[in-house]
């Protein structure tokens, strides 16, 4: 049998294997003689993302002084337009919330921090086949041959790693469209990110956020559609929804460059794990309701990371474990959470908790500090959680649902 020649391979170099990368090394810097990241595409490398990242996502990586210094347009604030009203919320003290970035600076940023800090990032390397035994794991590669005591899934929503773990099909399935347009009078201020909610028929939503290409303020603009389990992939026209959203603020979408693609959303009840394999980021799946996954796919890395290490070290590679380590961690309460307000929001009782949103918007006002990763205002917790008590879970509309910020 062959000698494995490194203790880690990690497949994906975006967010979640660099981080994953990032923190392992953290905790026993040692590894990074042993462990490997491999890309398999030439960094800077395009990849299609609405670019929202979550603030605290920044400070888990602040925590190890790793700092990604790109173009950004900085957030405070979020904006919500629901069928009966709209209202938006910025943090009470001013504070940022997350940024706008463009996955192919980003990356390619972080990827030079993995390298500066003596991790081993191989970009234009491509994985072919994957083979598991008793001794380790064994990648063919476009490079040639890897053999490694354990393996780290990051390679997005098509992953082959996971393929190799657990084939089969996503009960999340979402498909995204995106364009970049100049800005237009009736856009909301720029550190505001908005969700445009208006069609109760649309499982999904359609977003404006701020953003740079190539030195210009634009806006990326997009639709997300969740797929629900059992709906076909085909049953919903993107272009013609995101279309008429354009064609209402003035802009053509046949003059924009369109960007699609798929995303795979978390599910507690598909395996993360097996022996010598673990999943991260996409590969194990984003937030089914928003379709975020920078933040959650470096907090799942900021996790995975010290694990790994720990049990590298002891030669515990069965990670039969990790699942449970992830569902008492914050990010995997975070995915339990949003996989379990998909199925409520997008059901029957939507219009229900869209008129508990309107009815006390200040709910938006703790998940913007959450979101920031800011400390949250207990006082106002307090208050929103025994609205939400009188309101008995299915809320009025109130006289003046925007407290404030209304807009259409």
């Amino acid at each position: 049998m062959t000698r494995p020649d490194h203790d880690l391979v990690v497949v994906g170099g975006g967010p979640a294997g660099l981080s994953t990368a990032l923190f392992a090394a953290h905790r026993d810097p040692e590894l990074r003689r042993r462990m490997v990241v491999l890309e398999k595409e030439p960094y800077p490398r395009e990849k299609p993302c609405a670019g929202g990242l979550a603030g605290r996502a920044d400070r888990a990586l602040a925590s190890i002084g790793v700092t990604v210094d790109v173009p950004s347009v900085w957030a405070t604030g979020m904006s919500v337009a629901l069928p009966e009203g709209g209202f938006f919320r910025r943090d009470p003290r001013g504070r940022r919330i997350g940024r706008v970035v463009r996955r192919v600076e980003f990356d390619h940023a972080l990827a030079e921090q993995a390298r500066a800090r003596g991790i081993a990032v191989r970009d234009g390397v491509k994985v072919l086949r994957i083979a598991r035994d008793e001794g380790g794991v064994t990648l063919e590669t476009s490079a040639g041959t890897l053999r490694t005591r354990a393996l780290v899934g990051a390679d997005g929503v098509g992953s082959l790693v996971r393929k190799e773990l657990a084939p089969g099909v996503a009960t999340w399935r979402a498909q995204v469209l995106e364009v970049d347009t100049e800005p237009v009078d009736s856009d909301l201020p720029r550190d505001l990110w908005h969700f445009h909610v208006v069609d109760p028929d649309f499982v999904g939503y359609l977003w404006d956020f701020p953003t740079i290409v190539d030195g210009r303020p634009l806006v990326c603009r997009g639709a997300y559609h969740l797929m629900l389990p059992g709906t076909r992939a085909d049953g919903e026209d993107l272009a013609a929804r995101l279309g008429r959203r354009l064609a209402e603020l003035g802009l053509d979408l046949g003059r924009c460059k369109k960007k699609r693609y798929a995303e795979r959303g978390f599910s507690p009840f598909e395996p993360v794990a097996g022996p010598r394999v673990l999943l991260v980021g996409e590969a194990a799946g984003v937030d089914p309701i928003t379709g975020e996954g920078i933040a959650q796919a470096i907090l799942h890395g900021a996790l995975a990371g010290p694990w790994l290490a720990d049990r590298l070290r002891t030669g515990d590679l069965g990670f039969e474990g990790f699942p449970a380590v992830l569902a008492r961690a914050g990010v995997g309460i975070d995915h339990r959470v949003r996989h379990e307000l998909a199925h409520r929001f997008f059901g029957p009782s939507r219009v229900h908790y869209e008129r508990a949103l309107l009815a006390i918007p200040d709910t938006i006002t703790l998940g913007v500090q959450y979101f920031g990763g800011l400390s949250v205002d207990k006082a106002l917790l307090a208050r929103v959680g025994l609205a939400i008590v009188r309101q008995g879970f299915a809320p009025r509309r109130p006289r003046d649902p925007a407290h404030g910020g209304t807009h259409a």
